[in-house]
């Protein structure tokens, strides 16, 4: 196994209860340094997003594909792969929606994006503006970043009363699971039997 497989962001049905506290953490993490609500310049937009579907109820986020659809169909090279995740570059987004509608898991999302607490801005052609064209917030390619300017990871993670979310790494969960096995084949007790024994 490729031991620079990328992380990702995993949910367990079982234990998610809806509360939204992850799509609250999410937005919370992505506004400016230093900003309060009077001094937002654009919404709190989170970056996961909870699903409701009948009974079940979990968040869903970007799965940082090694073959990543979005990155292979963007036209302007706006989204890439680097070893901690896919990327999205919002100076060359254009919001086509191309990433939209190849993403597998619908992660991704076009939202108005702040840079330096201000807007993004594109221009509308407009006849009937004073100089032809109107100024409007642009919509931008916006999905988990695995919240890569927070030295304690995840915020998602780290909000979740009761511990669905987990950041994942490839190489660890693949040991883990190996470890289980040989355990259960061998007749042994698993960590979790172990751990409840002690």
């Amino acid at each position: 196994m490729n031991q620079s497989l990328r992380p990702f962001i995993v949910a367990r049905a079982e234990a998610c209860i809806g509360c939204r506290a992850c799509e609250l953490a999410c937005g919370a993490a992505h506004v400016p340094a230093g900003a309060t609500v009077g001094s937002l310049g654009g919404p709190v937009v989170p970056r996961l997003y909870l699903v409701r579907e009948g009974a079940l109820c979990l968040p869903v986020a970007c799965r940082h594909c090694e073959a990543a659809p979005c990155a292979a169909v963007c036209p302007t090279a706006a989204i890439h792969c680097d070893a901690s995740g896919v990327v999205v570059v919002t100076g060359r987004c254009i919001g086509c929606k191309t990433c939209l509608a190849a993403c597998p898991v619908g992660a991704m999302a076009l939202a108005e994006v702040v840079e330096n607490g201000r807007p993004v801005m594109h221009r509308i052609v407009d006849a009937g503006a004073p100089e032809g064209y109107l100024e409007t917030p642009a919509l931008l390619a916006s999905k988990c970043d695995l919240c890569r300017e927070r030295p304690a990871g995840p915020a998602c993670v780290a909000a979740c009363p009761t511990g669905a979310l987990e950041c994942v790494e490839p190489a660890r969960l693949r040991q883990d699971r190996l470890r289980a096995a040989a355990l259960a084949l061998a007749g042994a007790p698993s960590r979790d039997d172990r751990g409840a024994a002690s």
